[in-house]
């Protein structure tokens, strides 16, 4: 069985004036408004009624009537609302004790959702990254791919370029081989073309080499060459001249661009820059010759100069071949003599070199 239902007892009893009143029998009605517990207890005190008082009770007669005052009511009724606050603070408290898990379920919804938010936001930013690093790893790896094709055409431009170096050189190879072939066989047909006799007279003097004309090899070099070659227009200064080219005394010099003093010779017609002293002939003279330590200058024209440097060539090999400054066999030199006898044939013919 459930237990008996225990009610709360009116804190005035025994002091409020409606209670005295309704315990004595002098007021039989309790408003509904008194609550609960004011009914219980005046229900209670009404059954008592019929027992009478005690006198130590404290209680009065039961045949004298108790005014009631209605601001005794209204006290009363203060204290009623004043219990019926303390109700209500105590309602409020176990509402906000029921409403404490709901606020801690929320609070933790909350954290949940903002959690759930800030992961999101950190999947986008993190999936944005990766983007960007797959699409500047794309970048590097098509900047790789073009680097590794430019690599390959340079290689195979090289490797062209080397293989048409190489075939040039060996062509350049094969072409100075066949020319070396060929001079080589030019020179043994001209070997054997050589006049026995001029050949023997050259080895004869080298033997034991002198200027001295007596010798067959000298005396004709100078019949065939040198004379005709020296041989000018003014006899007299032309004969100076084959002189001074014997003993290595003659001075060939550039003319300056100023009007040079007039020769101290005879020939003082010929000592014009624009007349060669040696032909005679009106030519424009860039040079002019000095005979040993003589202060006489004699413009030459460019012929004359071409003749005399050709003479002069010939006969400072002879000098040098004289000295034992020419290391060579007796072919080389001699082909060598040759080909001075030569420019001496041709710059007596008129052919030199435009410079001179």
């Amino acid at each position: 069985m459930d237990p008996p239902e225990e009610y709360t007892r009116c804190p005035v009893r025994g002091k409020c004036p409606v209670y005295l009143a309704m315990s004595s029998g002098t007021v039989r009605y309790a408003p509904s408004g008194l609550g609960p517990a004011l009914e219980r207890t005046l229900g209670e005190e009404t059954r008592d009624t019929d027992s009478q008082p005690h006198p130590d009770e404290g209680h009065p007669p039961p045949l004298e009537a108790v005014p009631v005052h209605w601001k005794n009511v209204g006290s009363f009724k203060s204290h009623r609302e004043s219990s019926g606050g303390l109700v209500g603070t105590t309602a409020g408290k176990e509402a906000q004790g029921e409403e404490g898990p709901a606020a801690a379920q929320l609070d933790v919804s909350r954290l949940r959702s903002s959690s759930m938010e800030i992961r999101e936001k950190g999947s986008e930013f993190l999936k944005e990254e990766l983007h960007k690093a797959q699409k500047e790893l794309k970048l590097k790896d098509e900047e790789c791919e073009r680097l590794s094709k430019v690599r390959e055409q340079l290689e195979r431009e090289l490797e062209e370029l080397t293989a048409s170096l190489f075939e040039e050189a060996h062509k350049m190879v094969r072409e100075a081989n066949m020319k070396q072939a060929a001079s080589e066989k030019q020179l043994k047909e001209a070997r054997g073309k050589v006049d026995t006799t001029l050949f023997a007279e050259f080895q004869a003097w080298r033997e034991s080499p002198t200027l001295d004309k007596t010798s067959p090899f000298l005396e004709r070099v100078y019949r065939e060459d040198v004379s005709p070659c020296l041989d000018f227009t003014t006899q007299e200064l032309s004969a100076l001249v084959r002189a001074a080219v014997e003993d290595n005394t003659l001075t060939i010099e550039p003319v300056a661009s100023q009007t040079l003093p007039s020769v101290k010779v005879a020939a003082v017609e010929y000592g014009s820059a624009n007349t060669c002293a040696l032909s005679g002939l009106a030519r424009a003279c860039r040079h002019r010759i000095r005979l040993g330590d003589s202060e006489s200058h004699y413009y030459i024209s460019p012929s004359s100069r071409a003749r005399i440097t050709a003479v002069c060539n010939f006969f400072t090999y002879i000098r040098y071949i004289q000295q034992g400054l020419v290391r060579q066999d007796a072919e080389p030199m001699f082909w060598e003599i040759t080909r001075l006898r030569k420019e001496m044939s041709l710059a007596k013919l008129g052919f030199f070199p435009q410079e001179a």
